[in-house]
């Protein structure tokens, strides 16, 4: 069973050396100007192994293009639909400073769950619960931690209360002197951006603006849709210029992002949920370009895309359930068997009718009118590895990812072993990794 097969995925067998030089520890001082490698994909059929997670496999065999983002626009059919993640990051670390000088690190990872998202979170005023991570968490001795802040002459006082410790993250209750002054406004004058682990510095005054997209807009990541990094306003002008339409969904990172997994197989591992806000409107946009190649930017906008199809499915076979109960749980889409729960019974039997992407779309349209919903504002736990069946999309524009993570397995998912060889030529050719480095446009081996 297929649930099972993608369940046993072994992680190490997605690693790859990256030296650590070939990390992109600062960007380029123009965004368009980083490479791009288009991968331009063939298909061969080969006989199948017995360790397939599908009944025959399709290797992909890569020609190999190298250009800059600035020239995007050339490797893309001109009725392409691109689909960005317009979420902005948060200046999350937030320091404190004890009397006898050590530094205590609050990192928020997102709003308690008595807050509905993390819009209605940020808009708290005067007090706010948030989950945290605590860097110095045994120094931590007194009730409280405070630190003053100056804004615009106003001396604001910012405290932090422990209230209950989980088992990833402390309950941190922030609380604040001036009650007109919203959260997310407390976070841009009083917190530092989020650099990534593994650029292993101290974040830099450019990095407030460099780390995030240009059209970046919903307060609540933890981390930027690195794949976005790269556009500019001169990007879109040439993209309009050939016809190629966007649009723009949001999906709050968190730092489950960076959540190394740490199990053998990845039965084991427990994918990050994370908010996603797509409106009424872009179901529709998206409903009415199905036909055509659909090109999320980045991995966060193409996990939105395939989570509204099983949002769809679960839309459809329970009309009534409410906001709350949709989501998408990491299993989902692998469900074949029928179980006991009632709602994996349903979509169990619906991904074996093979439900169209555009009857899904209008079944959850049809229940966001039923609901008076504009926005669906709800979370995915959404993991697509290998074996996955993509629904939306045709492609992607991504960044080079860490060994051994969830987003090697994406790309996997979309191009099959061909990852590996994509990778290598990234490597031989000088390719920066990560956050700040370089991408690739690559294209579904399934729909080749």
């Amino acid at each position: 069973m297929l649930a099972e097969q993608v369940k046993k995925i072994q992680i190490k067998d997605y690693n790859y050396e990256l030296p650590d030089e070939r990390i992109a520890k600062f960007p380029l001082q123009n965004r368009d100007q980083s490479k791009l490698l288009i991968a331009n994909q063939a298909p061969i059929q080969l006989s199948h192994a017995a360790t397939d997670l599908t009944t025959s496999s399709t290797t992909i065999q890569q020609v190999y293009q190298i250009d800059q983002y600035l020239n995007l626009a050339n490797h893309l059919p001109a009725n392409s639909f691109l689909v960005f993640n317009n979420t902005k990051v948060v200046e999350a670390r937030i320091l404190f400073q004890k009397p006898t000088g050590g530094v205590i690190e609050l990192f928020c990872l997102e709003p308690d769950s008595v807050y509905p998202d993390i819009t209605t979170a940020m808009l708290q005023k005067g007090t706010v619960h948030w989950k945290c991570l605590v860097g110095g968490a045994k120094k931590w001795k007194e009730a409280f931690l405070e630190k003053t802040i100056i804004n615009q002459g106003e001396s604001i006082t910012l405290r932090a209360r422990r209230v209950a410790q989980g088992a990833e993250a402390y309950l941190i209750e922030f609380s604040w002197s001036n009650a007109q002054m919203s959260f997310a406004e407390l976070l841009h004058i009083a917190g530092l951006i989020p650099l990534p682990p593994y650029l292993n510095r101290v974040a830099e005054n450019s990095d407030a603006e460099r780390y995030q997209t240009v059209y970046a807009k919903h307060d609540g990541s933890v981390a930027a849709p690195t794949a976005g990094l790269h556009f500019t306003e001169g990007v879109f002008a040439s993209l309009i210029a050939k016809g190629i339409v966007k649009d723009f969904v949001t999906l709050h990172v968190g730092a489950g992002t960076f959540k190394p997994v740490k199990a053998d197989a990845m039965e084991d591992h427990e994918m990050h949920a994370e908010f996603i806000d797509v409106s009424y409107s872009f179901i529709e946009n998206l409903l009415s370009r199905l036909g055509d190649p659909i090109v999320p930017v980045g991995t966060t906008s193409m996990r939105t895309l395939e989570s509204l199809y099983w949002l769809g499915l679960k839309a459809m076979a329970y009309p009534t359930i409410t906001l709350s109960e949709l989501t998408v749980h990491q299993w989902d889409p692998y469900i074949e068997s029928i179980t006991q729960n009632s709602e994996q019974s349903a979509i169990a039997t619906l991904n074996g009718s093979n439900i169209s992407a555009s009857i899904a779309l209008v079944s959850l349209l049809q229940w966001m009118q039923t609901q008076k919903l504009n926005q669906l504002i709800t979370k995915t736990q959404i993991i697509i590895a290998p074996g996955y069946q993509f629904r939306i999309c045709s492609g992607l524009i991504t960044n080079f990812h860490q060994p051994q993570s969830t987003l090697i397995l994406l790309v996997a998912a979309l191009i099959g072993d061909a990852w590996r060889a994509l990778y290598e030529h990234a490597l031989k050719n000088d390719f920066r990794f990560l956050s700040y480095g370089d991408g690739c446009l690559i294209w579904n081996a399934q729909a080749i």
